[in-house]
């Protein structure tokens, strides 16, 4: 057994060439994935958010049935680790930071080895103690919110390049388990990156590809909420959620399912950058 599972949280079908053709995402890849794969045209998920959603993919069976977001049970059967204990070598490359949250914290204890990278929508990472004079934030968001955009303004100033960033570095570590493992039999890796999920935290260049006209506030992570901003800001939305996903580090991890994955340098930005407070 050699199996991949390649995963990306938020994944909009819409934004999708092999299920909306005009989508102005350009996403060859994904294209090419289709064109020798099966695609779905009548797929409904069970539950949603990120736990229960995995907790569902673990077990095989329906989470919301009977409770909410939440850790594996011990009465649980995981599909990693059942494979794990006939003899097949299960590995996790993810930067999804519910895993080790509380609620999450034994999903990955379930693979024979796995990989954590830092800094996914206010991952609490890089400590920077508040100043005094420190802006307090926007007063009509949640106190829980603020923080969240305040740590987060602080990971995405540790991540200055492409080759920094936290989604880099996952599709790294998995094309890196391929080629160390290309001769090997009996393994299962799960790729699961945490993006297109918002944050849409995406650098300039990538950025160019959706340049659009816009002049209002910067906007890159909507709430959950009733949509209340004007259809210029929304639309603004929709073009960087689509730099998000249009981004070559996506792309790669799709083509490396293609071919042979060609050699990729690993890059840890733990130490090589001072984290940065939110600008004022």
């Amino acid at each position: 057994m050699r199996a991949i599972v390649l995963m990306f949280d938020s994944l909009n079908r819409h934004m999708l060439p092999p299920y909306e053709p005009d989508t102005f995402v350009e996403a060859p890849n994904f294209a090419r994935l289709a064109e020798r794969a099966v695609t779905f045209d009548d797929f409904y998920a069970g539950s949603m958010p990120c736990m229960p959603a995995r907790r569902e993919m673990h077990t095989g069976r329906y989470n919301f049935l009977h409770r909410s977001w939440g850790p594996l049970e011990p009465f649980d059967d995981s599909m990693p680790e059942l494979l794990k204990q006939a003899g097949v070598h299960t590995h996790l490359a993810t930067d999804h930071q519910h895993y080790f949250e509380d609620g999450g914290g034994n999903y990955h204890t379930r693979y024979s080895t796995w990989e954590f990278f830092r800094g996914q929508e206010g991952d609490p990472w890089k400590g920077v103690v508040p100043r005094p004079d420190e802006p307090a934030g926007d007063p009509a968001v949640h106190p829980v919110f603020r923080a969240l955009h305040r740590q987060d303004a602080i990971n995405r100033s540790c991540m200055p390049t492409e080759a920094d960033h936290n989604q880099t570095r996952t599709v790294d570590a998995g094309i890196h388990f391929l080629e160390t493992n290309v001769g090997a039999d009996n393994w299962f890796l799960q790729l699961e990156l945490f993006d297109p999920h918002e944050p849409f935290f995406t650098h300039e260049d990538h950025k160019k590809r959706y340049a659009h006209d816009y002049d209002g506030p910067q906007f890159d992570w909507p709430g959950y909420q009733k949509v209340t901003e004007p259809a210029s800001q929304v639309a603004h939305a929709l073009r960087v959620r689509g730099a998000r996903l249009d981004v070559r580090r996506l792309a790669r991890a799709v083509a490396g399912l293609h071919g042979r994955p060609r050699h990729v340098g690993r890059h840890d930005a733990d130490h090589q950058h001072r984290p940065r407070l939110p600008a004022r």
